[in-house]
């Protein structure tokens, strides 16, 4: 894995999982896989997160909350859609309440996979997506958070 050039803020919204995958996530973040060695930070507010770690299907319920989190969340962001069922459905696809995956209501950046994923991958999946999120910083001009670059000051 490669040294990233900020620490990725993140957070996690569990869509109606089975919970498999929202404890691997936990894992994540126990000293034996130490998502803090990235200098992955966890937060509950997304106005301060860059990455938004998704797990479970989207169905009509959770559709708004989903869509409401991700657009309170600053430019640049990467979503990254956690386990089969973020990905498709996975053993709930069938259900009638079911829309799908993650992809159907937000932009997806990185789909880690698995029925549960393994901590492994959703650590590869974070470390990908803060790659995408230096990049996206560097379009944009501006190398740390909070930086004002020429002509957007007001």
């Amino acid at each position: 894995m490669s040294t990233l050039e900020k620490s990725p803020w993140l957070i996690h919204y569990d869509a109606s999982s089975c919970n498999g995958c929202d404890i691997e996530v936990l894992a994540c973040l126990t000293p034996v896989y130490d998502a803090e060695r990235f200098g992955c930070i966890v937060t509950g507010d997304p106005k301060q997160a860059d990455i938004l770690l998704v797990t479970g299907s989207v169905n009509n319920l959770n559709e708004p909350v989903l869509k409401n989190i991700y657009e309170q969340m600053p430019e640049p962001r990467a979503v990254v859609a956690i386990g089969a069922c973020a990905y498709s459905g996975g053993v709930f696809a069938d259900c009638y309440n079911v829309k799908g995956g993650i992809a159907k209501v937000i932009p997806v950046d990185v789909f880690v996979p698995g029925c549960a994923a393994r901590p492994e991958a959703i650590l590869d999946g974070v470390v990908r997506a803060a790659g995408l999120l230096a990049e996206r910083r560097r379009a944009m001009g501006r190398g740390k958070r909070g930086t004002v670059t020429e002509g957007e000051a007001s």
